[in-house]
Formats: C-alpha cells, structure tokens, sequence
C-alpha cells in the first residue's frame, strides 16, 4: 500500500507489479491538526487494505521532511505544522497494520522510480538498440514544482546518506543571487516572482507558472519578454545545481514535477549552463563539465547521443577488434512516467527490496 502525501489531501492506493490494483482514497491531510491528520492517515490505508485483492505485505510512501527515514520518525514540517518535535508515524502504522511501513522523501522516490521503471531503462534500451557499447548506472533525479526536491541512485540503490538527507539539492547556493538558496530560484514561486519583477507588479499580480508559460509562448496575452526571462532563469539556476551534482555523480538526470511540462521553455538555459565555461586563470576557459551534455527531448541531440563516438579498435598483438565509445557524455531528460507513478513505483520497489 502506498500514499502521496500532499499538504492539502493524502491519496492512498494499492500496487503489485508496479500497476495500482485499487481505486485511488482521497482523504484531506488536516496538516494543522495531528489527531485529524493520524486518524485520515490510519483510515486511508485501512480502506485501501480492504479493497487490495491480496493481503498487503507492506506500506511504503514518501512523506515531507525533515525526517528520520529509517526508523520512520517525521520532524517539524513546514506544509503540515501539526507535526512537530518527532512523530513515530512509521511505528504507529506498524503497530495497526501489523506489517512494515518504509517512508522516504519524494526526490528519492521519484528518482528511484525512473531509474527501475522509466527514464534509465529507457535511455539504455535506445542505446542498446543503436548498437552503442555505452550504458547508464547511475541517476540524479530533481522535482520541480512547490519546492526544489532531489535524489541519486547508484548502481541501481538508491542513496539515502548517514542521514536520510542526500540529494537535498534546494540547498546549494543560487547562481544568481549567491545569498539564498537554489529553491528560490528553482521553484513556482521563483518563477512567479520573476515575472512580477520583470513585468513591474507585485508578486500576488503575477499568474501562476502555466498562464506565465503560455505568455511566453505567445499563446495569452502578457509581458512575453517578462515570461521568457522567468523560465529561462529557472532553467540557469537549475543547471548550476545540475553542473554540481552531475560533477560528483557522473551519470544521467531527469526531470520531473509540475514545472518539468515547461521544459521547452527552461531546458535550452539549463543546457547552456551544462556546456558552459569557467574562466580559467592562466589557461583560458575550463569546461563546466567533464563530460558533454545534451538535451536528451531534442530529437538531433538525442542522435548525437545515441550514436556517440563509437568505432572499432584493435587489440594490440591480437586479430581481435573491440567497440570503443571516446565520447564522455551525460544526458538530460524529462520523467518517462509521470511524477507520481514514478514516486508510487519507487516506494513499491524500495519494500521490495528491503523484503527481500
């Protein structure tokens, strides 16, 4: 059984071979009262239960943090004030289920789901099919939307830290204003806030993301030059982020959220910042990168990509000749499934594992 938990409502569900067997349970979350909030909490999994064709083997969803993920204890969170100095929620639904509850933060499950389900698979299996020697492990996933979420799977595990605080990509410093964090820039109401500053109104004048995009496409009337400078700083300080972790990692990203359907709009900028240029000091400009990054949505990158550098070489002092592929590359891409089923499928498949 599983659950997205939003700050508004909790939709409950049931999955197996990672396909929901049950009807959606909506219940509204009562953030700002705890005994409202547990009790939906408890009675949306009960109701799911009942309709599950099978006995439930575990409970597995993401939750707001901070968090001790582990042992299934929630802290003080923003979106639901109720919770706060440390709720056992993860005890309290063993206790009543009587079977194993996993919690886990969005940005790891997101990211887990794409990389079992969805965006790594999908891109090794185009490489494979190019005849491409070159295959992908490791994945950075990010989710735009409210908030500024992140997770990284290594070699097929997902990587949660000493602390269950990894990938917590929100807080790196924002390119451009180096004195807040990376959210400010990469979120709704960055966007939204944008827009007012360039179009010359207040904050709560400026239409949400959807509307902002649809100025700058010219399709509603608007500031267009306004709404093509809050994507495109949106995608600037996004792939700031991207340049540090992909630095570290080494691997693909994918991008998935509310904001993530805009991303005609931002990932030209965020392109640009991947393959763009320290200035070196005495030996000229230094790549931001390693590794060459391409747009993985734009069908003529996505060519470049597939087909890399890949050539035959000879084995020295042997008749045997071998594929090599020169071309270090990372790739950037958009959620094959959808922000919510990856999530549910990375909670479905993060029990599994830890059943198994």
């Amino acid at each position: 059984m599983t659950l997205d938990a939003g700050g508004t409502s909790f939709r409950f569900s049931a999955m197996r071979e990672n396909k929901p067997v049950t009807p959606t349970v909506v219940l509204p979350s009562n953030g700002s009262d705890l005994n409202a909030c547990l009790k939906n909490l408890i009675d949306g999994f009960a109701q799911v239960k009942c309709q599950c064709p099978a006995p439930p083997v575990a409970i597995s969803f993401a939750f707001p943090g901070p968090a001790d993920y582990p042992n299934g204890i929630i802290g003080d969170l923003p979106n639901l004030p109720a919770f706060r100095g440390g709720i056992a929620l993860g005890p309290m639904l063993e206790e009543k289920f009587k079977i194993p509850v996993f919690i886990n933060n969005d940005g790891d499950l997101f990211t887990y789901g794409e990389a079992i389900a969805g965006f790594l698979p999908y891109v090794n299996a185009l490489l494979e099919k190019s005849g491409s020697p070159k295959r992908y492990k490791n994945l950075f996933g990010v989710t735009l939307g409210t908030g500024f979420g992140g997770g990284l799977v290594r070699n097929g595990d997902l990587y949660l830290g000493d602390n269950s605080v990894a990938g917590e990509v929100w807080l790196l410093r924002n390119k451009r204003e180096p004195l807040i964090n990376a959210e400010e820039g990469a979120s709704i109401r960055a966007v939204r806030r944008t827009y007012a500053k360039e179009a010359g109104i207040s904050f709560n004048e400026a239409p949400d993301p959807k509307d902002i995009g649809a100025i700058a496409a010219g399709k509603i009337a608007g500031n267009r030059r306004a709404a093509e400078e809050a994507y495109n700083r949106l995608g600037e300080v996004v792939g700031d982020a991207f340049g540090n972790i992909l630095t570290l990692i080494d691997g693909l990203a994918v991008i998935g959220g509310g904001l993530s359907n805009a991303y005609p709009l931002f990932l030209p900028a965020l392109m640009k910042e991947l393959n763009g240029h320290y200035d070196g000091v005495e030996n000229g400009k230094i790549h931001r990168l390693a590794v060459k990054a391409f747009n993985l949505q734009d069908e003529a990158q996505l060519d470049e990509f597939l087909k890399g550098g890949t050539r035959e070489i000879a084995v020295p002092g042997s008749e045997r000749r071998i594929k090599y592929d020169p071309l270090q590359r990372t790739g950037v891409g958009i959620s094959c499934l959808g922000t919510s089923q990856a999530i549910a499928i990375g909670a479905y498949a993060f029990a599994l594992k830890k059943l198994s």
